[in-house]
């Protein structure tokens, strides 16, 4: 049996080498070759399965954020006699932006407003937004492909008192989230921000997540908000929910050990929630190496925030923790594009099919393969597709 285990581990090692053999091989064409994307093409661009949506599950589960929500509305109940009022959000990768931004848009203040949700992502397509804006207040689908074409439709739209016979829902107050705007060029944001509706008599609300504050600036008509981070009691909340910590026997010789841990978070919520679950399995000992590894001692370049180097570190600490065949099937995920929507069953299939899975005495491939599975959610490697519950 020693003879097995080793060689095991030998074989997953070599694997895995040659993964990265390949991955280096893909990077060194790349660069040799000068590819790029050709916008021209005819490929269809992969959908980016990070979208999201304004549904919330639960909002009791959200911890940490009641104060930030309360003074946006206050904001914005203090720019409402603006015809349109343009409030971003702005801060690091992973910190709740638009965890605030579902909180607001789901607050009773706005209940008879109506509402639109719009997922922009790092590829902004102004008329796409102007269709969408069209299609959620029409609730009809809007295809326009001239950006005339959908100004006159939506001034029609807003203007049109016939609306109010054909649609006993429809008034002239809106509320509009436009969530992860990445784009940086003054003249596309320009665009997106006439593009927005200003309706007569009406007043329309909108909401804009970003990582930048540079377009916060350009696209607001009030004082955009910096979300800070977490303080470090909330990130310790949000570990023991992810770790089921109360329901553990040594949490009383542990407590000290994970508001250590909470400290190194830098008040992110995707790196407590990553932690957490990281730490769920783990042993007390464990949990000592995780708050005494040198990883976070790394130095940072000048660019980098604290919190942000933290949040990678997080999210390195968990892929260290993995067993190895984990990492294996991890790594193999690297070879799809960005944003590429995966089948769980296909994945699993696969996984099984390039011998990343060793059935054990207990479990079959197939169980192992969906323990994997669950294992990347847990740690926010996977996320779930909105379209299907077996896709990621």
């Amino acid at each position: 049996m020693p003879y097995l285990a080793v060689g095991s581990k030998i074989l997953i090692a070599n694997k895995m080498k040659k993964m990265r053999q390949e991955v280096e091989n893909i990077k060194d064409q790349h660069q040799q070759f000068s590819f790029k994307t050709d916008s021209k093409s005819n490929v269809q661009p992969v959908p980016d399965e990070r979208e999201t949506d304004s549904y919330m599950e639960d909002q009791t589960l959200v911890v940490g954020r009641t104060e930030e929500k309360r003074k946006i509305l206050s904001c914005l109940s203090e720019g409402i006699a603006q015809d349109i009022t343009i409030l971003p959000i702005y801060g690091i990768g992973g910190i709740g932006k638009t965890t605030l931004a579902k909180l607001v848009f789901n607050d009773t203040y706005f209940k008879d407003h109506s509402k639109v949700w719009i997922y922009v992502s790092q590829m902004l397509n102004v008329n796409k937004i102007g269709n969408s804006i069209i299609s959620q207040l029409s609730k009809e689908e809007s295809n326009l492909t001239e950006r005339q074409m959908i100004r006159n439709h939506l001034g029609q739209l807003l203007t049109d008192p016939n609306q109010l016979l054909t649609d006993p829902n429809y008034n002239k107050k809106i509320m509009i989230v436009l969530d992860d705007v990445w784009e940086e060029n003054d003249s596309q944001l320009n665009e997106l921000k006439t593009m927005l509706p200003v309706i007569k008599g009406g007043k329309v609300v909108v909401i804009v997540t970003t990582r930048d504050e540079h377009i916060a600036r350009k696209i607001c008509t009030v004082q955009p908000y910096k979300l800070l981070p977490l303080s470090d009691e909330t990130c310790w909340a949000i570990i023991k929910r992810k770790s089921d910590f109360e329901a553990r026997d040594d949490k009383e010789h542990l407590e000290q050990v994970g508001r250590d841990i909470a400290m190194k978070c830098g008040g992110v919520a995707l790196a407590a929630q990553a932690l957490g679950y990281m730490l769920k399995p783990l042993t007390f000992g464990e949990w000592e190496s995780v708050r005494n590894s040198d990883i976070w001692n790394a130095s940072t370049s000048e660019q980098e925030s604290l919190a942000h180097h933290n949040v990678l570190a997080c999210l390195l600490l968990s892929y260290r923790s993995m067993p190895p065949p984990l990492k294996l099937c991890f790594a193999y995920c690297a070879f799809f594009p960005k944003g590429y929507k995966l089948d769980k069953n296909d994945l699993i299939y696969q996984w099984i099919a390039h011998g990343f899975i060793a059935p054990s005495s207990i479990f079959s491939t197939r169980q192992l393969g969906e323990k994997y599975a669950k294992q990347l959610l847990g740690m926010s490697f996977l996320q779930h597709s909105k379209s299907s519950s077996v896709s990621y």
